[in-house]
C-alpha cells in the first residue's frame, strides 16, 4: 500500500527548495520538469533531476518526476535520462487518452529492460482533466497496469476551455470542475488505484485548504498534492485516519469476526445497522494506520 497524503511539488532545477523538502513530511516530492521550468532551462534542468535521482538519499519519500506531456519537444529526452536511475513513479500531465498511457508504459518497459531495472517497478500518476479530451476519457485513463494514482487539475483545465475561474466566491469549486473532481474520484476508484486530489493554489488561505482536504477525505480522497511547505501538515493530518477512527474501526473489525462465525454479516454498531461496506471500510483504515506506523 503506496501512502501518499501530501505529494509535493519541488521545482525541477532548485536545489534550495529540494532540501527543505527532503525535511518535511510530505510523503511524496515532485521533482517538475514541466509547468515549473522555462523552455530555454528544459534540458538543464532534467539534468540535474537526474543527477538528484542518481545521487540524493531521499529516505522514505517517494520520488516523482513530472516530466513534460507526451508529444512536446521534450517528453521522450525526460523519460530516457531520468530512467538510468529512475524515479519511483512519474507524473504524467495533460494526458489525452489510454493509447498515450500505453505509448508511456511501452517507453518505460524499454528503458527498464536496457539499464537492468525491475519491469513495472516504475509507476505512473496520470493528471486526468488537465485537457478537455482526458477529462472526457477518464473513465479509462487508470486502467494501465502502471497507473498507481489519479489526479486532476483545475487551473489547466480551466485555460483550455477558456473559463475564466474555476471556483465560485464562496470557495466551492463551479460545476464542471466539482463534476472532473468527482469524475477524478469515480475513475481512480473503477481501477483501484490511488485517488490524489488537485492542488490548494492560495497557500495563505490554511483554513480554507484545511475545509476543502476534510471534504475530500469525506469524498474517498486519500491524498492531495501541495505546492507551498505550509500546506503539508494540514493535508497530512487531513488524511491521517485519527486514532478515535482507528479504535473504533478495530473494534469493529473484532465486532464482525465474532459475528461472522455466528453466521452473521449485518447487525447493530453503536446504534447504527453496519454490514459489508461498514467492514471494507474498517479495513481500509487499519491498513492506513499500520502502514503509517511503519513509517514513522
Amino acid at each position: 500500500m503506496t501512502i501518499r497524503r501530501a505529494a509535493h511539488f519541488v521545482p525541477g532545477a532548485n536545489q534550495k527548495m529540494l532540501d527543505k523538502s527532503l525535511a518535511t513530511e510530505a510523503d511524496a516530492l515532485i521533482l517538475d520538469l514541466e509547468d515549473a521550468v522555462t523552455p530555454e532551462n528544459k534540458d538543464s534542468a532534467r539534468t540535474t533531476v537526474a543527477t538528484w535521482l542518481e545521487q540524493v538519499e531521499f529516505g522514505r519519500q517517494e520520488k516523482v518526476v513530472r516530466v513534460n506531456p507526451i508529444g512536446s519537444p521534450w517528453f521522450q529526452q525526460d523519460i530516457e535520462e531520468t530512467m538510468v536511475h529512475p524515479p519511483d513513479s512519474y507524473l504524467i500531465p495533460k494526458v489525452n487518452n489510454a493509447n498515450e498511457i500505453s505509448q508511456i508504459d511501452e517507453l518505460i518497459r524499454e528503458n527498464e529492460k536496457l539499464h537492468g531495472h525491475l519491469a513495472g517497478s516504475t509507476k505512473l500518476l496520470i493528471l486526468g482533466t488537465e485537457t478537455p479530451q482526458g477529462f472526457l476519457n477518464i473513465g479509462d485513463l487508470a486502467a494501465n497496469p502502471r497507473v498507481d494514482a489519479l489526479t486532476w487539475g483545475a487551473e489547466d483545465l480551466s485555460a483550455a476551455i477558456g473559463s475564466r475561474g474555476n471556483r465560485n466566491p464562496d470557495g466551492s469549486y463551479l460545476p464542471i470542475f466539482e463534476h472532473a473532481r468527482v469524475m477524478c474520484l469515480l475513475a481512480a476508484t473503477a481501477w483501484e488505484k490511488q485517488p490524489l486530489d488537485t492542488v490548494f493554489v492560495d497557500f495563505n488561505d490554511a483554513e480554507g485548504l484545511r475545509g476543502e482536504c476534510l471534504q475530500s477525505a469525506a469524498m474517498g480522497y486519500t491524498g492531495k498534492i501541495t505546492i507551498h511547505p505550509n500546506q503539508i501538515e494540514i493535508v497530512n493530518e487531513s488524511f491521517t485516519p485519527s486514532a478515535e477512527e482507528v479504535s473504533e474501526a478495530r473494534e469493529l473489525l473484532e465486532l464482525f469476526a465474532e459475528k461472522e462465525a455466528e453466521g452473521l454479516m449485518a447487525f447493530s454498531f453503536k446504534g447504527q445497522m453496519v454490514d459489508v461496506p461498514h467492514l471494507t471500510r474498517a479495513k481500509k483504515i487499519v491498513e492506513m494506520s499500520e502502514v503509517l506506523a511503519e513509517l514513522s
